[in-house]
């Protein structure tokens, strides 16, 4: 329902009327619990819709908090775009709470899933490989007849639709990217799976999408990039669910790469893409061979000026690019920009064989000259290892700047919220402040509401720092610390989730713990995040993990009884991003330790913490190995800010509050 109708039947509805005691949800669940918490939230949403401002809503788990959002962004009759930081929820809200208020509730809007372009079908690509499908496998061999019936028969295009595993090989064969992508030259764009996404979008009030999305769109546009090249149609707000993680997406997106990987992609893909009768096919040819020569010769450079400790490729070390690295980048960066310059010549952005490859080529060259000149202040410009390939990157410093300018002259509204948005101050209290200005939002002018969660966390947790630990620069502390996780591992029975902040430390805690495990051992990289995942919920099992973990996932119940966490998640300082941020906070007067370094470590600790209590019936044990946060001043801001669990430093109490919650 659209126009006038829809606003009248919306008009006539309220938040209490949805939301309320008495209100329609209570009316058409059984078991129905009203949460005050809720409805707080969602009329401070309200209020912020109204007045276009934007809102930080902090709501723990269990408040609601995505219907606290959705009633009021429905209700405002506004076209609205939800921004989640996983496609997990990005599932949730649009295959259970938006059904919910639109087929069972009865509000009339309609709403669309958009994900990122590489998640769809490409018709075009599908069909040049469907000619002759090659495979780096038998068994990617083997998915192919069923994914080739899915692909004549679906109607969306979106690879969630289908069965092949994360890695199949064949997926990169037969989608695109945006950078690779012809856009409207394609001749295929008008049956597109995207282009038909985009278009129903909008039509649509309510989209859903996930933050790399949106910030992929955002950047382009901001970019000047092609505007049929961009998903998301004109929206009025925004909502960012998980908004704890939007400063980490948005800085990747505003910031550009030019990887050694980039390079050789670009110049094999040069060849073969016209017939050989076609006289520019050599001239083609003959570039490949020379920018990737010359690709080789910038990033031979590189490496010869990386430091002897940035080398790990396990540890994917990055390292600031000084004025005198940049300066001898610099030659060979100019021979590999000619090279692109001949390459843009060649192709055209209006040919449609040649077009992507010129658009790829043209995008290549901005974000290598803007790499080599690193003449903006604003920005930090660095270098990076990870595996084999090497890049260069720069990214802003600011990104709440970046949002200034790209974002909020834009929009009516923005909202974000989360389970941890508060961080301590020195008085022991949470405050918004952190985030609004990592968002770059004034503290003092900008909304705020903060629910808590209704969970009796005296009751469900415990908090347990062992107090006979030696810091994490001892010598001792990975052996103390695995012996701590051991006995921790047995109390339990499994069901633990092992989280480190380092994948060297992941390996060393492993090494030395898991042999001594009576219950199945997972470990992070085995296997992919949502195998894994399952197999834990499947039988008591041991998960090791690290970063990719220590947030965004969600084990109800039984399955997870104990969360251990090695050390307080600082973010390297050392780190070229964290540096310049550091720096730039310093020589503004400020102290970068007190107001970026811990909030920014809170937040972390907090979400490592909110893996473990996720309804009114779990229990169990949170456990830090850092006892840091029993003997430093910031120590106490640290566990002030978790939830209101059973503290312990003692293995003994948690033994006899474990056997009296069984």
């Amino acid at each position: 329902m659209t126009g006038p109708s829809r606003k009248r039947e919306l008009h006539q509805a309220t938040i209490d009327g949805v939301l309320g005691p008495n209100g329609a949800l209570s009316a058409v669940l059984s078991g129905y619990e009203h949460r005050p918490a809720q409805l707080q939230m969602a009329k401070a949403v309200e209020l912020a819709l109204e007045t276009g401002s934007p809102l930080l809503a902090e709501a723990g788990t269990g408040t609601g908090k995505t219907l606290g959002y959705l009633v009021p962004a429905v209700l405002s009759g506004k076209r609205v775009v939800v921004s989640t930081a996983t496609r997990t929820l990005q599932d949730q809200v649009f295959e259970k709470d938006i059904p919910l208020l639109r087929d069972v509730v009865g509000l009339p809007f309609e709403a669309a899933l958009l994900k990122g372009r590489s998640n769809y079908l490409c018709a075009q690509r599908f069909e040049a490989f469907d000619q002759s499908p090659t495979f780096a496998t038998q068994d990617d061999a083997a998915h192919w007849p069923e994914f080739r019936k899915w692909a004549f028969a679906t109607q969306t295009g979106d690879r969630g639709e289908t069965r092949v595993p994360e890695n199949w090989s064949g997926w990169p064969q037969v989608s695109t990217t945006s950078e690779a992508c012809l856009g409207s030259k394609c001749p295929l764009y008008e049956s597109c799976f995207v282009t038909r996404g985009r278009r129903a979008a909008a039509e649509c009030d309510v989209i859903v999408v996930n933050h790399a999305l949106f910030f992929s769109d955002l950047s382009l546009r901001a970019r000047g990039g092609e505007e049929k090249l961009g998903i998301l149609p004109a929206y009025d707000v925004v909502v960012f669910d998980e908004a704890h993680a939007l400063e980490d997406v948005a800085t990747e997106h505003f910031g550009v790469s030019v990887s050694s990987g980039r390079l050789t992609s670009l110049a094999q893909d040069l060849l073969g893409v016209l017939p050989v009768t076609d006289g520019r096919a050599s001239h083609l040819g003959a570039l490949s061979i020379t920018l990737r020569s010359r690709g080789e010769v910038l990033f031979r450079e590189l490496s010869l000026a990386f430091p002897v400790e940035a080398l790990d490729t396990r540890r994917g070390n990055d390292f600031t690019l000084t004025p005198e690295v940049v300066d001898l980048l610099r030659p060979p960066a100019a021979a590999v920009l000619e090279t692109l310059a001949a390459i843009v010549a060649i192709t055209g952005d209006d040919d449609p064989d040649l077009g992507a490859l010129n658009r790829r080529a043209v995008e290549t060259a901005a974000a290598l000259e803007h790499v080599v000149q690193a003449d903006d202040t604003r920005q930090v410009y660095w270098a990076e290892t990870r595996g084999r390939s090497l890049a260069l990157r720069a990214a802003p410093i600011d990104v709440g700047e970046s949002l200034g300018r790209f974002l909020y002259e834009d929009v009516g509204a923005v909202i974000f919220t989360s389970a941890t948005l508060t961080s301590p101050t020195g008085r022991q209290q949470r405050s918004f402040e952190y985030v609004a200005r990592r968002f770059g939002l004034d503290p003092k002018a900008t909304a705020s509401v903060s629910v808590d969660s209704p969970f009796d966390f005296p009751t469900q947790a415990a908090f347990y720092v062992p107090a006979h630990l030696p810091e994490p620069n001892a010598p001792t502390f990975t052996l103390e610390f695995s012996r701590e996780v051991l006995r921790l591992i047995r109390l339990t029975g499994g069901r633990a989730f092992v989280l480190c902040t380092s994948l060297r430390h992941l390996d060393e805690v492993h090494a030395l713990v898991s042999p001594h495990i009576d219950v199945p051992v997972l470990k992070q990289g085995e296997a992919p995040k949502g195998v894994l995942l399952e197999q834990f919920r499947e039988r008591p099992s041991v998960l090791f993990a690290s970063a990719s973990f220590w947030e965004g996932v969600d084990v109800p119940g039984d399955a997870l009884s104990l969360v251990v966490m090695d050390k307080v998640p600082f973010a390297p300082p050392n780190e070229p991003l964290q540096a310049a941020r550091i720096e730039a906070i310093r020589a503004s007067g400020g102290n970068p330790f007190d107001e970026y370094q811990v909030p920014q470590a809170a937040l972390s600790l907090r979400q490592g913490f909110g893996r473990l209590i996720r309804t009114r019936t779990d229990r169990g044990i949170v456990a830090l190995g850092d006892t840091r946060v029993l003997t430093k001043r910031y120590g106490k801001q640290l566990v002030a800010s978790l939830p209101p669990a059973q503290r312990f430093t003692r293995l003994d109490d948690v033994k006899r509050w474990w056997a009296s919650s069984s």
